[in-house]
């Protein structure tokens, strides 16, 4: 029995002790020890950082075994933060005193050390360590330190201690034991050395800023902000800032971070400012700029991510260094001295970027390399201070114009950029300086020697010109050389080279030098033989235009006078609905389609003849190689059948004829005006005899078709003096409810003899005649009367009137006082009036344009730009002209392809985000007008909606539209 009970005790003591494990277990976490690191009398620093171990995360309490004591025994000991907020990080580590003398040590734990800090979120430092706690005795004493956490310890002889350290940061950088006298020496040569290193930087910052103020040269200032952004990161790493002001580890994270961020912008600043790189490009500016601002954000980063901040400002530290390598060898090499004289310093800067690579990643391990980088800094803003003192006091004399005739004649050449051609006449030798085979691609010196050599590589045109100019110079013994001729660079072109240069005798009256300048005058050459050839050359397709088609026809007529194998024929080709191939692909299609028309037309043709572009769609033949009839008829035909080949443009075929006239050298007093004149008749008869024909030139043409224009303008005058012209509006309605918003008023002619006589023919006559403004005149103050009529009739009515402006008005300097004084005249609101301009009207003089417009919109009158979709399109003319209504063509309306809806669409929003009104021409069906009003058009015009009627018949819609207006 006693038995049983004793082992029931035993069992129950054990399931206790069981018990008790358990319960410890679920509220701290056990770890255990390594061997403790030995320590004798002699060892004065101890890196423990190998030696220490981590645990993230283990909670408020945390226990461990500790390192076996001299009885071999391992311990078990448990530890509880001392800060409330502490994140469960420790650290153990264990020392054994192995001498026989007590030993008197210090912990320290710096807060921030740049080896392995990284790039990208660096580490940049904090306090480390909140307490350390022994195994044996009592928690150690910290010792006041501003940049490392300090504890002094004491071990008894043979005395092994395990110490747990409470962690601030779940990192723990480096971790040493000192012996107190070697670290305060230590301290105190680092404190000596980064005194001296402050200093220098200082002195530099503020010798720099000085000379700014003296010199006041833009590379000055971003030398001076570089020093200072220098002195600022040194300070911090230094741990001067925290003597200066109080702060707390945590702030110092922060100023280290706005430290970095203002060294690696102030580095983009003077890179950019000292290479002057706003002078090679603007966008180099532009992206400087960018760059510089996103760094300057960063500042706003630091204070609530410093690594974040010291991360990016890292990174750009790298990319400066790369793009001032790139730099300094392009400009290097385009012998630019600024990037020549940089080249020491940034090497020095690189060197320093690789090892302060080398050491935030952990390479480069040693107490030494942090303050050895911040004495690097000083060391290249030395060197930058060096060179732009440079620059600054660079000039002497030259700077003070204190050098003499012959060095003022040398600096010009110099600067003239021009090759010095010297020929040694005495040894036949010549020489370039800087050697001109360079600039042909040729090897170097190849063009040196005797003067034979040229002449192998002179255009055969020019060979004998060269030697007989040579040979006139040697025998005349005076005078200057200036010569042009053509050399053959390496790739088979000609270069243009110019020669001036004057003989030096020598003591016997012959020449034995002769020393000139020689310069490559193939652009000049070459743009006065575009100018010549623009002058007389169609600049589309290369033809002659209508004056050389003139030149050559007439000396053709003269050899047909004295030949009676030489009978010209003279074809005029127009086009016909060319406008209308141009309206609907534009201006680039048909500037393709007559490329390809000259390009047919060539093929028929011989040698003898000639092909020109007359005008615009009008071509011109000059047929030699035929005289028969017969054949100069087939010839016309085939001309034409060519002209109707189908052409394939944007995945459409587009099929064109030809109105041909045909005029025949018949009389020897004839001229080539007079000639080309018949052919045009010709053309124009039959192009009104609905195109697509050949049409040979009758005498008879001369007597009906002359007079029509002269006639037609005769009549129009006598039209404005008879009141023969009249106005016709058509209605301006809004799509979403189809009320009448306004008119645009069109011009009619009801001839007495001839009827109804289109715009289309009388205006371009009126514009090329004193008679257009005129016109413009009336069609304002028809409107305005009209307009005025119908108030009278059914009251105020909220409507306006559109009326068309002429570029001839547009340009009239009178045109705001003629229209201010017509709207008093006529009592109408200018706010009523909306004036009609297109694109073209603008580009003849757009400035003049601006300013009568703007007069006019602050008189209160609306301006609309009509025909917007066709010609050039400009967006500029949005913004430059006070335009606040557009008007889309109705090509742009028509178009349902999809990328002309989405072309409309962008359109109509674009015109609505700028607070302008749009009206939509030409709609077809009600359909297109309720997608149009879908996508936010307003207003339309269209037949669809009511065609042109005249004052009468707008007055009766009136009042059927608006029957309440009178009454109110």
């Amino acid at each position: 029995m006693r038995c049983d009970r004793l082992i029931a005790a035993a069992v129950s003591r054990v399931l206790g002790l069981v018990l008790a494990i358990i319960i410890s277990l679920s509220s701290v976490t056990q770890s255990f020890a390594f061997e403790p690191v030995k320590i004798s009398r002699d060892d004065r620093a101890l890196n423990l950082t190998a030696t220490t171990d981590i645990y993230a995360n283990q909670g408020e309490a945390f226990q461990v075994s500790t390192a076996p004591g001299s009885d071999g025994i391992r311990r078990r000991i448990e530890v509880q933060a001392s800060t409330p907020n502490h994140q469960g990080d420790w650290a153990v580590f264990a020392l054994a005193n192995v001498s026989e003398e007590q030993l008197e040590r210090v912990i320290v734990a710096p807060h921030f050390r740049l080896v392995n800090s990284k790039v990208i979120w660096p580490d940049l430092g904090s306090q480390r360590i909140d307490a350390i706690t022994p195994s044996e005795g009592f928690a150690l004493d910290r010792v006041p330190s501003a940049d490392a956490d300090v504890f002094r310890i004491t071990l008894n002889p043979g005395s092994v201690v395990t110490f747990v350290a409470e962690l601030a940061t779940p990192s723990l950088p480096q971790i040493y034991l000192w012996e107190p006298d070697a670290y305060k020496d230590t301290i105190n040569s680092f404190t000596l050395y980064r005194g001296i290193v402050l200093g220098i930087a200082g002195l530099l910052a503020v010798f720099l800023t000085i000379l700014f103020v003296v010199k006041g040269t833009s590379m000055l200032p971003a030398a001076a902000a570089l020093a200072w952004a220098v002195l600022a990161y040194i300070c911090v790493d230094f741990g001067f800032l925290e003597k200066l002001i109080s702060i707390t580890s945590s702030d110092v994270r922060i100023w280290r971070a706005c430290a970095e961020v203002a060294l690696a912008s102030s580095l983009v600043i003077f890179l950019f400012t000292y290479l002057n790189l706003n002078r090679w490009h603007v966008h180099l500016g532009h992206a400087t700029f960018a760059w510089v601002i996103g760094l300057v954000l960063l500042y706003g980063v630091a204070i609530y991510d410093p690594s974040i901040a010291s991360g990016i400002a890292r990174i750009s530290l790298s990319l400066t260094a790369t793009a001032g390598i790139l730099l300094i060898v392009y400009l290097g090499l385009n012998r630019y001295d600024r990037a020549i004289l940089l080249v020491p310093t940034w090497a020095l800067f690189m060197v320093w970027l690789f090892g302060g690579w080398l050491t935030v990643s952990g390479q480069l391990d040693n107490d030494i390399i942090q303050p050895a980088l911040g004495g690097g800094l000083v060391l290249i803003v030395l060197l930058i201070g060096f060179t732009v003192m440079q620059h600054a006091f660079a000039g002497g004399a030259y700077q003070q114009g204190l050098f003499s005739d012959l060095e003022r004649q040398s600096l010009a050449l110099m600067g003239s950029g021009d090759t010095v051609w010297d020929w040694d006449v005495a040894r036949d030798r010549l020489v370039t300086t800087p050697d001109v085979a360079v600039r042909l691609g040729m090897q170097l010196g190849s063009m040196h020697g005797p003067v034979r050599n040229w002449i192998p590589r002179l255009h055969p045109d020019d060979r004998d010109r060269f030697k007989a100019t040579l040979d006139v110079l040697l025998e005349q013994r005076k005078g200057r050389l200036h010569h042009e001729f053509r050399v053959r660079a390496e790739d088979g072109h000609y270069h243009w080279l110019q020669i001036r240069a004057r003989p030096v005798l020598g003591s016997n009256g012959e020449i034995i030098r002769c020393v000139g300048t020689i310069v490559d005058v193939t652009e000049p050459k070459n743009s006065v033989e575009r100018l010549l050839s623009d002058a007389l050359h169609d600049n589309l397709t290369g033809l002659p235009n209508r004056q050389l088609f003139l030149d050559r026809l007439q000396s053709i007529l003269s050899i047909a006078a004295g030949s009676d194998n030489v009978r010209p024929t003279v074809m005029a080709i127009d086009i016909d609905r060319y406008k209308q191939v141009n309206d609907a692909l534009g201006i680039a299609a048909g500037d393709n389609i007559l490329i390809a028309l000259t390009r047919r037309l060539r093929r028929l043709l011989k040698p003898q003849d000639t092909l020109a572009r007359i005008s615009g769609d009008q071509f011109g033949i000059i047929l030699v190689s035929e005289r028969d009839p017969a054949k100069v008829a087939d010839f016309a035909d085939a001309v034409a059948q060519a002209i109707m080949v189908p052409i394939n443009f944007a995945q459409r075929e587009v099929i064109l004829t030809a109105s041909v006239g045909l005029s025949s050298w018949v009389d020897q007093q004839e001229n080539a005006v007079s000639m080309l004149g018949d052919a045009e008749l010709a053309m124009y008869r039959a192009k009104r005899g609905g195109g697509n024909k050949v049409e040979p030139f009758r005498p008879a043409f001369r007597g009906n078709d002359t007079p029509d224009r002269l006639q037609v303008e005769t009549d129009l005058r006598r039209a404005l003096e008879r009141r023969e012209l009249s106005m016709a509006y058509q209605p301006i309605i809004q799509l979403s409810d189809g009320e009448i918003v306004g008119f645009e008023a069109l011009m009619r002619w009801e001839h007495p003899k001839r009827g109804l006589i289109p715009p289309s023919e009388f205006i371009p006559i009126a514009e090329t005649c004193d008679l257009i403004e005129p016109l413009g005149i009336f069609a304002l103050e028809c409107a305005t009367s009209d307009l005025g009529t119908w108030e009278k009739v059914t009251g105020e009515l909220p409507i306006f009137m559109s009326v068309n402006l002429s570029s001839a008005q547009l340009l009239n300097a009178d045109l705001f006082n003629e229209i201010r004084a017509l709207l008093n005249r006529t009592g109408c609101d200018p706010h009523r009036l909306k004036l009609e301009l297109t694109e073209s009207m603008m580009m003849d003089n757009p400035e003049q344009a601006r300013l009568i417009l703007d007069k006019l919109k602050d008189l209160g009158v609306s301006l609309a730009l009509d025909d917007f979709g066709t010609g050039y399109s400009s967006l500029g003319y949005l913004t430059q002209f006070p335009f606040d209504t557009i008007k889309i063509d109705k090509s742009l309306v028509l178009d349902h392809s999809e990328r002309g809806e989405v072309l409309l669409r962008s359109i109509i929003n674009m015109v609505r985000s700028m607070d302008m009104t749009v009206v939509a021409e030409g709609i077809g069906t009600d359909e297109d007008a309720a997608e149009l009003a879908r996508l936010g058009c307003p207003y339309g015009q269209s037949y669809l909606f009511g065609a042109p009627m005249p004052a009468d018949a707008v007055q009766r819609l009136l009042r059927e539209r608006f029957p309440l207006t009178r009454r109110a």
